[in-house]
């Protein structure tokens, strides 16, 4: 597990944005540091989004680097927003801080590639499921906890209605579909809440079929986030722990998988059959519970 904070979205942007100005004007961290005063470690930690360079900090820099002024006015705003508190923030006293960096991750990201072995994704759970499936994952967390737990995984979900929305690729193991969570209500209703988003032009969802036999999703759940103008991420979240991975070849590897699934699930018109085929599955169990 990480000793410190995960750096967010804007604050690797401005770091991204250094790195190439310095770079740009032929410049090596030594010049920089004899030109401004700054220490030569703090530009390395700044440039790897360990740190937030302060204000006066940030403004020799970009004198030093002779950068026209639209632009610097644009990366003062981003230092200033980096420090901007989401509406996730309310909750970080009760959440993992890893969880937390994966909500502003997700809320700054244009695209979310999900991939899930034994749940329905987050941003398509109803909230019968979700208060369901958290405390069953999660046995040792109270009530209240499970409650604000519920609370912002249905807050997560406006992203899908923002302007410009969440692009959102899910693919399940068709193992999730079929795990009664909560009881066969629960499930149906969570089923036709999924053909109800896949109706939206920027959701899409893909189950792998229990006749495929062994995938490469079978290790476990995924996603990889991906942004505008800056590297994309992989979050994984395990019995072991949540991991960001940023390295480009751990994302070349797990956006292959993710392509390899997307080749061995079923179309998102066959999903939308079989997962109203097992809604009506469960409607009977229901019916016959009733009796």
């Amino acid at each position: 597990m990480p000793a410190h904070p995960h750096p967010t979205v804007r604050l690797r942007r401005l770091a991204g944005s250094l790195n190439r100005l310095r770079t740009a004007r032929g410049l090596s961290r030594e010049d920089v540091a004899e030109a401004t005063g700054i220490n030569k470690a703090t530009l390395y930690r700044i440039e790897k989004a360990k740190v937030r360079p302060q204000a006066r900090t940030l403004a020799a820099m970009l004198t030093l680097y002779e950068v026209e002024p639209d632009e610097q006015r644009a990366l003062t705003r981003l230092l200033k927003d980096s420090s901007q508190s989401g509406w996730w923030q309310a909750y970080t006293d009760e959440l993992p801080e890893e969880y937390s960096t994966y909500i502003e991750f997700e809320n700054e990201a244009r695209s979310v590639w999900n991939y899930e072995s034994l749940y329905i994704p987050g941003l398509l759970q109803t909230e019968d499921y979700a208060r369901a499936v958290i405390p069953g994952g999660m046995p040792s967390l109270s009530r209240q906890e499970v409650d604000r737990r519920v609370q912002v995984r249905m807050e997560r979900q406006a992203i899908l209605d923002r302007d410009p929305a969440l692009r959102l690729w899910a693919i399940c193991d068709e193992a999730a579909i079929h795990r009664a969570v909560g009881g066969p209500a629960v499930m149906r209703d969570q089923l036709l809440h999924l053909v109800s988003a896949m109706e939206r032009p920027n959701v899409t969802l893909q189950v792998v079929p229990f006749n495929v036999g062994a995938h490469p999703g079978m290790p476990g759940s995924f996603v990889v986030l991906q942004f505008s103008g800056d590297p994309a991420v992989v979050y994984i979240d395990s019995m072991a722990g949540n991991l960001f991975l940023e390295e480009e070849a751990d994302v070349h590897r797990y956006t292959g998988l993710y392509e390899h699934l997307r080749a061995v699930a079923i179309s998102p018109d066959a999903t939308r059959k079989l997962i109203i085929r097992v809604a009506d599955e469960y409607q009977v169990r229901e019916e016959t519970d009733d009796e």
